[in-house]
């Protein structure tokens, strides 16, 4: 809010040392200390009252709850997927080398696909071409 800097603070620190006076600057100096100090001690004990009215309200549960479940470990994921039964037991494994071999056949189809479709492309490019008729010129049948 104010920016008092070095300067700023020697000349206010002159100017209170001449309008104070040297024998009431150390009693300045214990006043504004002690002042502070209330001021600290005020800030204090409004923090421990929030702090306090949260606790009491249950907003700290509330963070707690948000902090597990960010936490999949802590949240207890793990015993929800053993309650249900989506843990990897024989089922799970089973379907995996299903999937694994579903998967790899896909696959090998797949490539024979793409294997034969090269072989007829380059079938295709290696095939002479042949002429298209011309249908400009009348056939030999229209010149009788």
């Amino acid at each position: 809010m104010f920016g008092l800097g070095w300067s700023e603070m020697l000349v206010i620190g002159i100017v209170a040392l001449i309008v104070i006076g040297p024998k009431d600057f150390p009693r300045l100096f214990r006043t504004m200390g002690q002042f502070t100090g209330k001021a600290r001690m005020m800030a204090r004990e409004f923090s421990r009252a929030m702090e306090q009215a949260a606790n009491d309200s249950g907003v700290n549960d509330i963070s707690k709850t948000f902090k597990a479940a960010a936490n999949p470990t802590k949240f207890g994921t793990d015993k929800l997927k053993e309650a249900t039964g989506m843990t990897k037991g024989p089922e799970t494994t089973a379907l995996s080398e299903e999937r694994q071999a579903a998967k790899e056949k896909m696959s090998k189809a797949m490539a024979d696909a793409a294997t034969e479709r090269k072989a007829r492309e380059t079938a295709e490019a290696a095939k002479p071409e042949t002429p298209a008729p011309d249908t400009d010129s009348p056939s030999p049948e229209a010149k009788q």
